[in-house]
């Protein structure tokens, strides 16, 4: 009853569509409000991809009452702008990949900048660079093209990428996020795309702040799950979480996250369906199925996995490869480290890792064979004062590595490179070195040195130590590993390398990936010989198909 009298202090709030009328009062699920976004919908976009283009926008059932309904639905009385305006001003909204996100954030975009009845609306759509910001534009403005209302009122400025309502005097706008510290604007709508790509919250704190004076602004988070729990992203889904726990802690958030809970079985379809509400509908089990079962043999692919497909929050480095698949490609093991090929001096790839004084050196050497697999011979130095600590952290197994000729001492406090050098220049009189990949941190003394003794029929090619530089040799290594032709013959220090190797990935790309040292016990691990393999890898894979590349066919 004291709930009744006190609602009955606020007007009825009398917004109209289709011929209804709202009679509620004070805060209140207004269905006109939430009808007239859903006829925007339906009635004047049109989906512009696949086998739906052209056709009209009809909200599938979540998409509509878990979304677009509470989120433009429910209202509350403003006492100082004397009129009912919605609750929410910042939403969450978070699902697995290929959900239809671009295609609502656009709608919701559209939406604000000429259907909410706001004089100079200033909407944004905003992602961590322009190629992002770019994809719900062109989305948009797809849209709008392709609608014969839309297209008449609405004029697409694709050079600025701006969509303008000259009749409203208003605009929506893709920005980066680097564009946070020049907006001196008083935004009424903003979607930040991905937000888990955001290197931090400057722009979207600056959208927020500068939307003080609009009546309701609304500021709009949609996103994947991210895999750095350091970043930005990371604490608004804290306080998503939050607010769905308890509505009451920020009754103007909104949250709607769709994802499978942390200890669920990742392979169970029906979980599948928690994070991807689009699956039956417009996305393909099958397509979930494939990768899945290409996850399960791949720690690294499993990550990705509940990542992008079961919208989990994950560490950004993960374990790469299964120690079963690195020893069923041993091939017959060897002995000590040298050369067992057939004479006649085959063509070869190498990469070098040279490393500072105090560390490990690795160079690596890939034979390929005619049946597609390859040879693959490691050779490791280090200086005699490192020893002890190796020893140690290996539980002794540095010794054995030693006294076998895995491991090659070099006298003194610091690495010998001369005895590199020489033992670089020894292997290139028993292959044919086409190409060697190196880190260019090794120095230009290093590369003229080897130059000078290998002379110019091998090509010294330097590779940043980066996610771009990395990726593709990391790639092509895990596949020539799958073949369970990469006979690397056992090679204790490489086994020790592999083994220890973790990945780390970039924030929005799965396919960006880079070697890391694991993060406990990381210091005492080495990895180098797994850098080494990538770029011996990278450089055999790309000159073989750059060898083998089809002539150009005229006309095309």
């Amino acid at each position: 009853m004291p709930a009744r009298a006190s609602r009955s202090r606020f007007p009825v709030c009398g917004r109209t569509f289709d011929g209804d009328t709202c009679t509620k009062r004070g805060e209140h699920y207004c269905q006109q409000r939430a009808d007239h976004v859903v006829a925007f919908f339906s009635e004047l976009l049109v989906h512009t991809k696949a086998r739906w283009a052209r056709q009209a926008f009809r909200l599938a059932p979540w998409q509509e009452h878990d979304i677009i309904r509470p989120l433009f639905g429910t209202v509350r009385w403003d006492e100082q702008a004397e009129q009912y305006v919605r609750r929410y001003r910042l939403a969450y909204i978070s699902m697995a990949r290929k959900c239809g996100k671009s295609e609502i954030a656009a709608g919701i975009c559209l939406y604000l900048l000429c259907a909410d009845g706001e004089e100079g609306a200033e909407i944004y759509g905003a992602a961590v660079d322009k190629d992002q910001a770019r994809k719900v534009f062109d989305v948009a403005a797809r849209m709008v093209k392709l609608s014969p209302v839309l297209s008449r009122r609405l004029v697409v400025k694709d050079h600025v990428k701006r969509i303008v309502d000259e009749q409203t005097g208003s605009y929506y706008e893709a920005i980066p996020a680097d564009a946070g510290g020049n907006l001196g604007h008083n935004p009424h709508g903003a979607v930040y795309d991905e937000l888990l790509t955001a290197p931090n919250g400057d722009l979207w704190n600056a959208l927020r702040t500068g939307a003080g004076t609009r009546t309701q602004p609304l500021m709009v988070a949609i996103t994947t799950a991210g895999n750095d729990r350091d970043s930005f992203c990371y604490q608004e889904y804290l306080e998503a979480k939050r607010v769905l726990e308890n509505p009451n802690r920020a009754p103007h958030r909104f949250a709607y996250l769709a994802e499978a809970p942390p200890d669920a079985d990742p392979w169970d379809e029906e979980v599948w369906k928690l994070a991807n509400p689009a699956l039956g509908d417009f996305l393909s089990i099958e397509t979930l199925r494939e990768e899945a079962s290409e996850a399960r043999e791949d720690p690294a692919r499993e990550n990705v996995f509940r990542q992008f497909r079961l919208n989990q929050w994950v560490s950004q480095v993960s374990r790469w490869v299964p120690m079963d698949l690195y020893d069923c490609a041993a091939g017959e093991p060897w002995p000590s480290p040298e050369w067992r090929l057939p004479v006649g001096r085959p063509l070869a790839y190498g990469g070098l890792d040279l490393s500072a004084k105090l560390d490990l050196t690795a160079w690596c050497v890939i034979v390929p064979r005619p049946d597609g697999g390859a040879e693959v011979l490691w050779r490791y130095w280090l200086p005699e004062a490192a020893l002890p600590a190796l020893v140690t952290s290996t539980g002794g197994a540095a010794e054995s590595w030693v006294r076998d000729g895995w491991l090659t001492i070099t006298e003194g406090d610091v690495i010998d490179y001369q005895r590199v050098y020489d033992d670089i220049a020894a292997d290139a009189q028993r292959v044919t070195l086409a190409e060697i990949d190196y880190d260019p941190w090794s120095g230009e003394p290093a590369v003229q040195e080897l130059g000078r003794r290998l002379g110019p029929s091998t090509e010294l090619v330097p590779v940043p130590q980066t996610f771009t530089g990395l990726s593709p040799g990391m790639r092509e290594l895990m596949a020539v590993l799958k073949t369970r032709a990469f006979d690397h013959h056992a090679n204790p220090v490489s086994r020790h390398c592999f083994d220890a190797v973790e990945v780390k990935r970039g924030t929005d790309d799965p396919e960006l990936i880079k070697p890391v040292k694991p993060r406990r016990g990381g210091a005492n691990k080495r990895i180098d010989g797994v850098l080494t393999a990538a770029m011996a890898v990278a450089a055999w894979r790309t000159r073989a198909r750059q060898e083998h590349r089809p002539g150009r066919v005229v006309g095309f």
